[in-house]
């Protein structure tokens, strides 16, 4: 935890990413937001989609279809397979079923 603590402390988005998952799974879910928000401007594709996740069920944030919909489509750009399903899911649910299928075919 120290060491994670320390990578933390000098950006490392990985680092983020894990402080951020130990945060959510504690259920403390403001904290676990401020790290995944940081992992995610540094390009870390889980910690948008997990952000998506956050909008999508206002958990530690106040819910925000727009804001879930941003995340879910960086993570994709980063190559998150089940992003790329999930946005595929949202695209098939507002009857865009052509670029549904698409997203499924690439993920």
């Amino acid at each position: 935890m120290k060491q994670r603590l320390k990578r933390v402390g000098v950006n490392d988005p990985v680092a983020m990413y894990q402080e951020g998952t130990f945060q959510f799974e504690d259920g403390n879910y403001e904290r676990s937001f401020e790290h995944f928000i940081k992992a995610a401007e540094l390009g870390h594709a889980e910690a948008h989609n997990l952000l998506s996740r956050m909008y999508n069920n206002g958990q530690g944030v106040e819910k925000d279809n727009g804001k879930a919909i941003h995340h879910v489509e960086e993570a994709t750009i980063g190559g998150h397979p089940t992003a790329r399903y999930n946005l595929g899911v949202y695209e098939w649910n507002n009857d865009r079923n052509e670029r549904a299928v698409k997203h499924w075919i690439i993920a």
